[in-house]
């Protein structure tokens, strides 16, 4: 048994989603969470770029003792995974490959949805992932940077919401895509009104939900667990504006969001 913290970070506010999947799939087990605020939004910058702030990040996390590092990034996965898994000494998960795989598998033969940043759609990341486990698969993509900002304003079931989210999918309606990625940690909080727009036949795929089950089988097959006795702890760090980030990150995990350290990277 470990009862060391599992380091989760994002380039903000939205991996908190993936952060409550983790509380909720392994409630006993303690979490430190970076959210780097300061250079937010990751999806337009290059992936040199991404890369050095990820390996800032992990470096810092390394810091604090994390038994396992969680990137709750769809950007950051993309473009540096690999190299923060040849960087460190613990596990690294990222968002990706979970999704991709649970897509493959619920998906009946349809074409396979995929919504995100412009950043994550441009790279490829989630069609790649997807086809390598069905390379028959038919992969339709469509980035919805609206969502982002209607999240964090709280907008989950505004009307204005609902008609940015049907302008969006409508082309994948037209398709008949049987699954749907939520390629972005801001949107499972849409989920309800995404499952609307696409109709009830169409599968909704959380890479948060399908991350935290990844993570449970890696912390159990590493001997990484913490105890079934363990009083789980949760700390919250970011780069810039502490108060904006309790204020948005209670609507992602509630009373579970605690006074957060301002730690400036470089």
């Amino acid at each position: 048994m470990n009862s060391s913290p599992i380091g989760i970070f994002d380039s903000g506010i939205g991996g908190l989603t993936v952060a409550r999947a983790v509380y909720e799939r392994l409630p006993h087990e303690s979490t430190v969470y970076f959210g780097d605020t300061a250079r937010v939004p990751y999806g337009p910058k290059s992936p040199e770029t991404v890369r050095r702030y990820s390996l800032e990040i992990l470096e810092w996390l390394l810091g604090q003792g994390v038994k396992a590092v969680v990137i709750a990034c769809n950007t950051s996965t993309a473009h540096a995974l690999e190299t923060l898994q040849a960087a460190s000494p613990v596990p690294v998960i990222g968002v990706i490959e979970p999704g991709a795989r649970a897509a493959a598998a619920a998906s009946v033969g349809g074409p396979i949805g995929v919504i995100g940043t412009a950043g994550t759609i441009a790279s490829n990341a989630y069609a790649r992932a997807i086809q390598r486990r069905r390379p028959d698969a038919r992969v339709e993509q469509v980035p919805c940077p609206l969502f982002v900002p209607l999240v964090e304003e709280g907008w989950f079931e505004h009307p204005a919401a609902e008609l940015i989210a049907r302008e969006y999918l409508e082309p994948l309606r037209r398709t008949g895509v049987d699954t749907l990625v939520l390629g972005c940690t801001h949107y499972p909080l849409l989920k309800p009104l995404l499952q609307r727009v696409m109709g009830g036949d169409v599968r909704l795929i959380d890479s948060g939900e399908e991350t935290a089950a990844v993570v449970a089988q890696v912390l159990g097959r590493t001997a990484l667990d913490a105890s079934p006795d363990s009083a789980a702890t949760h700390r919250f760090a970011v780069s810039d504006d502490e108060a904006r980030f309790r204020k948005v990150g209670i609507r992602f995990i509630g009373s579970r969001m605690g006074p957060a350290e301002v730690v400036p990277l470089d």
